[in-house]
């Protein structure tokens, strides 16, 4: 498993990237999320725990645009916005890779990168594909994130899960996002795989992008996050910073074992 990195000097300092406040949502009689804040930091990872039904998935789905909040204020930079929609979430800079990844797996590396985003010449020369531009634009993404495929033209249905994440993360990048949310990265994946997906989470701490990942793998949050925050019944109940807590701490915090950890 790859070194843990400690927090940035400055992140504690520097302007929330993302402002969530006071955010709730409702599905019917059950509630989903209840009055949540939270910031993110550029430079900075962020472990969203808890146990199921805890609202993990809601707030992540309100901060990607798939949902609305019932209430509560999203700002980016200081500046109120409404996420309406996934494209208007990446239109700020916000990248959700999902847990069944999404990737289309009869298709090679470079085109389930581009999915969606081909680069293609001027309409007056047909708008044919710009193969070499993806293939070169690939390898600077997927080297910036050390991604070792062993061929660009494999269909990436038949790679390990280790490098399928690290493509749909890579994926991400591609449209250079401020804030990458991951759910579940390391579920399913063999220990070396899950070290390698780790690894990929410092590297978007290093490339100064903040990262929201969502884990039931407390060994795992323990590694990565510089902070840890803790849902349960749809409430934040506690949030811990690296170093001031405990595994005990934090099942403590997800089961209710005792209300008010701070």
């Amino acid at each position: 498993m790859p070194p843990a990195v400690p927090p940035s000097a400055d992140s504690a300092t520097t302007t929330p990237f993302l402002q969530i406040s006071g955010v709730s949502k409702h599905f019917g009689g059950v509630r989903a999320l209840h009055e949540v804040d939270l910031d993110l930091r550029r430079g900075e990872v962020i472990a969203l725990v808890g146990d199921n039904g805890a609202g993990k998935s809601t707030l992540v789905n309100v901060v990607s645009g798939v949902q609305r909040p019932d209430s509560g204020v999203l700002h980016v930079n200081g500046v109120e916005v409404r996420l309406d929609s996934p494209r208007a979430a990446a239109a700020v800079g916000i990248h959700t890779v999902y847990q069944d990844l999404s990737l289309c797996d009869n298709l090679d590396a470079v085109k389930n990168l581009f999915l969606g985003l081909e680069e293609t010449d001027p309409w007056w020369r047909g708008r044919t594909l710009r193969r070499r531009a993806m293939e070169r634009r690939a390898r600077e993404v997927l080297d910036s994130m050390s991604v070792r495929l062993r061929s660009f033209t494999a269909p990436v249905g038949g790679m390990s899960g280790g490098q399928r994440q690290g493509i749909a993360i890579c994926r991400a990048l591609v449209s250079d996002p401020s804030l990458v949310l991951l759910d579940e990265p390391t579920a399913a994946l063999g220990v070396s795989q899950r070290a390698e997906v780790l690894d990929l989470i410092l590297r978007l701490k290093e490339d100064n992008r903040g990262v929201l990942v969502i884990s039931h793998d407390l060994k795992d949050v323990q590694h990565v996050a510089d902070r840890v925050v803790v849902l349960r019944l749809g409430s934040k109940v506690a949030e811990f910073s690296r170093g001031d807590y405990t595994s005990s701490d934090l099942v403590a915090a997800i089961t209710g074992a005792h209300e008010g950890v701070a």
